[in-house]
């Protein structure tokens, strides 16, 4: 999150379910790997950022039609790098989110992310 309340959105590539969705950038957990390594891997395979702190934010779970999940969302404020797509998808700062679609998990967490950009900082 950029300190004017801006979230990075990305948009899903071809060859994975619901591609050309827009969603938070992140990824699986490996084995044995924590949620906060995984945090700091993603963000380095997909954009080229190391994340230098971040705060847990929430937990959802969704039900798509091919799989369960259980999302788990930080908010970090401190990184280094510029985002850039090492991996070919679209990225983009947000601040009222404008992109469409939204992946069905992220809808309902709009409304909290407002809550949080605009009301707390």
């Amino acid at each position: 999150m950029r300190e004017n309340g801006e979230v990075l959105l990305g948009q899903r590539p071809e060859g994975k379910p619901y591609p050309g969705y827009w969603e938070f950038p992140g990824g699986k957990v490996e084995s044995g790997e924590s949620i906060e390594a995984a945090l700091k891997r993603e963000f380095m395979e997909e954009l080229d950022v190391t994340i230098l702190s971040q705060e847990p934010w929430c937990c959802v779970e969704h039900v798509y039609p091919h799989a369960h999940v259980r999302l788990h969302f930080f908010v970090s404020k401190n990184w280094q790098g510029e985002p850039r797509s090492r991996e070919g998808q679209a990225f983009q700062w947000q601040g009222p989110i404008r992109v469409k679609p939204l992946l069905p998990a992220t809808i309902p967490l709009i409304i909290w992310l407002d809550a949080l950009r605009f009301n707390n900082n």
